[in-house]
């Protein structure tokens, strides 16, 4: 008796990317960006209860999402620097000295560690015109600059899961 062998491709297990990225480098709060792209793209972005917390990396990032059930589209912006207060490594030799207190930062990707905020936007059939999209966020005076990032290229694509 012969058995037949079946291979399976890993490539088989993992979906086309059905989301566009959007990287926006603005100095403003996260609420108040989230206000802008509200008033500029017919959003209703709300922040979520609780920030993307990773354990590993000592971070939090701040979310805000918004479902469009009509067009079953899915908005996320999210912060990509989180900036905590941690004691400084070193030591001046002396027990009755206080340590001293660093800043230091980190990113949810740490391939685009010079942009602010990451917008992410989820559809079944992107039938979404990014470069739209992209030209309506540069309008917002605050923002000073904006684009597309191909998804292909990021190796920490799982700190975008969300869900």
């Amino acid at each position: 008796m012969i058995m037949a062998i079946h291979k399976l491709n890993l490539e088989d297990f993992f979906e086309d990317v059905d989301y566009i990225l959007i990287a926006i480098h603005s100095r403003l709060e996260d609420y108040r960006l989230a206000y802008y792209l509200n008033s500029h793209l017919n959003l209703s972005l709300t922040r979520r209860a609780q920030d993307i917390d990773y354990k590993y990396f000592s971070a939090a990032y701040s979310i805000f999402e918004w479902k469009d059930d009509a067009n079953l589209i899915t908005y996320n912006l999210v912060s990509n620097i989180c900036k905590r207060e941690e004691d400084s490594l070193q030591s001046s030799g002396s027990l009755f000295t206080n340590q001293e207190k660093i800043i230091k930062s980190y990113n949810l990707v740490p391939e685009l560690k010079n942009v602010d905020y990451l917008m992410k936007i989820t559809k079944e059939d992107l039938q979404i015109t990014e470069q739209l999209i992209v030209n309506k966020i540069q309008q917002i005076p605050q923002v000073i600059t904006t684009y597309t990032v191909n998804v292909d290229q990021i190796k920490s694509k799982d700190n975008l899961i969300f869900n």
